[in-house]
């Protein structure tokens, strides 16, 4: 490898045979744009096999593409660094990484260093071989949760097939405000804000999107849900709550009021106003290992904060529930 290009190579998953090379490696590669992937093309940087190619060209499952990648400026490389990092599981093929509320998936605008991808790197800087540094998906940089990472190329290319075939199963735990009655699936498409690039909002010529939810434990004001993902688009889990008047407790986009209840203890004001960051952990992952097909399950609590604000919700709850029967005591007694 020279000291300007890095060379990646991937293989065509299934679930891609028949899209065009530049809409293909689009949704391999999502940390790039479209328009620089087809500028990669166009100058005869990727191959498959040893044809040069052309954007519009059709791939077929299997194929496998070289792609001779121009490497970054050192201002802008992604570098190793020692973070530290909660690992779920580990293996010579995959790791699974406990992300912390706080913490963002890999460099963009704002935020050049400090990243997930920055620490994978400083733990293994083998790592600099695969895109992203092996991270699959990802997490908002304010949502906590379980993340997969490919350590070859052979197990980023069939995770990658994996979460398009949506055999990859994510479960999260969201606090949102307002009582819901049951639980539900939220079919609305998602696109960017057409004035705020920052949001995304449901429109009909977004992309499709699917959340499935279901009741855990309501509260005065609150409810405490399971929701499991169908797609995976930008904020779909905040902006689908929210889309149905029942945002996430502490989202500071698609949130607003924090949902104080008529008669609330100052303790329970107090932990709503200072939860600093949405209320949603990516609690549970299951996808079949790459090598072995071994069906694996994975699991990790909510962080401290989160399950602290439940236990304060509960005290609450179970307040608001003693007064009600005192009063209804009361009442009976003056009937009597």
């Amino acid at each position: 490898m020279s000291a300007e290009f890095r060379v990646i190579e991937l293989q065509i998953p299934e679930e891609l045979s028949g899209f065009r090379l530049d809409s293909a490696l689009a949704r391999m590669l999502p940390e790039h744009s479209r328009t620089r992937i087809k500028g990669w093309i166009e100058a005869g940087q990727v191959r498959i096999g040893r044809l040069p190619c052309k954007p519009k060209d059709v791939v077929t499952a299997g194929s496998r593409v070289q792609l001779r990648m121009a490497a970054e400026p050192e201002s802008v490389a992604v570098l190793p660094e020692a973070i530290p990092l909660k690992i779920v599981h580990e293996d010579p093929d995959v790791l699974v990484v406990d992300k912390p509320v706080g913490l963002v998936v890999h460099p963009g605008a704002g935020n050049p260093r400090h990243t997930l991808q920055n620490a994978l790197l400083g733990w293994d800087p083998r790592l600099a071989s695969i895109p992203r540094a092996g991270i699959i998906h990802r997490l908002d940089k304010d949502t906590s949760g379980l993340l997969m990472v490919a350590r070859t190329l052979e197990a980023h290319t069939a995770l990658t097939r994996a979460l398009m075939a949506r055999s990859v199963s994510r479960e999260y735990l969201a606090v949102c405000v307002g009582v819901m009655t049951s639980g539900g699936t939220i079919d609305q498409p998602i696109g960017r804000h057409r004035s705020d690039r920052l949001r995304m909002t449901v429109r009909s010529d977004g992309r499709p999107a699917t959340t499935y939810y279901r009741v855990l434990e309501r509260f005065r004001a609150h409810s405490y849900l399971s929701v499991r993902l169908s797609t995976g688009r930008t904020h779909q889990i905040r902006l689908h709550l929210s889309h149905l008047k029942y945002p996430i407790v502490g989202d500071p986009v698609y949130g607003g009021r924090f949902g104080r209840p008529r008669g609330a203890s100052e303790e329970l004001a107090q932990s709503l106003r200072a939860f600093g960051h949405q209320a949603l952990h990516a609690a549970k992952l299951a996808f079949d290992h790459p090598r072995s097909g071994e069906r694996l399950a994975l699991e990790t609590p909510a962080p401290p904060d989160f399950a602290a604000l439940l236990e304060v919700l509960r005290a609450d709850a179970r307040e608001a529930s003693r007064q009600s029967a005192t009063r209804r005591t009361a009442r009976g007694s003056v009937g009597a």
